[in-house]
């Protein structure tokens, strides 16, 4: 993590981990459409739709489906695209860097704020990967822990690893 991704324990979320896959099948994975439907959700739930403009300022939408079959829009734009290293997007901006309106959005999965960064790093013969969930404000950060980051976003990446392993 460079010094630029100092964490505060108040306002983010962290977690990291190695995993057994080289970064370049990460990589893709989180930035292929195709190849991020089938692992974003921790299941039961799905994602059922997204489009991803991999350069700042683009698109970074998902439609996440619950297993009641309710659907969830989230709508994001890249902030940093460094390939291979480092993915970082929010919630806060809309693609072209448009800010948000201040109005909550119903068809969210959250009516917070965030910004959050992927980092790959090699590591023997798989990758170090860090996680990172910036949040405004202290209850930003406590819904976004209630709501189950560390288990949800642990479920995706292995849930990543295993689709990963077959690609």
């Amino acid at each position: 993590m460079s010094s630029n991704d100092q964490t505060d324990p108040k306002l983010d979320l962290f977690f990291e981990r190695i995993v057994e896959v080289p970064k370049e099948l990460i990589w893709k994975a989180w930035t292929t459409p195709a190849h991020l439907m089938p692992w974003f959700c921790p299941l039961p739930w799905k994602t059922i739709h997204c489009e991803i403009d991999l350069r700042p300022g683009g698109r970074f939408h998902t439609v996440m489906q619950s297993p009641e079959g309710q659907r969830f829009s989230n709508e994001g734009c890249y902030l940093e695209v460094i390939e291979n290293e480092r993915l970082t997007w929010t919630n806060a901006l809309l693609p072209g860097f448009r800010p948000v309106a201040a109005i909550a959005q119903p068809e969210s999965t959250v009516d917070f704020k965030f910004s959050a960064t992927i980092q790959l790093e090699s590591h023997g013969k798989g990758t170090r990967y860090t996680a990172i969930a910036r949040h405004a404000d202290e209850a930003g950060r406590n819904q976004h822990a209630a709501m189950g980051f560390e288990q949800g976003w642990g479920a995706a990446i292995d849930q990543l690893v295993a689709y990963a392993k077959k690609m």
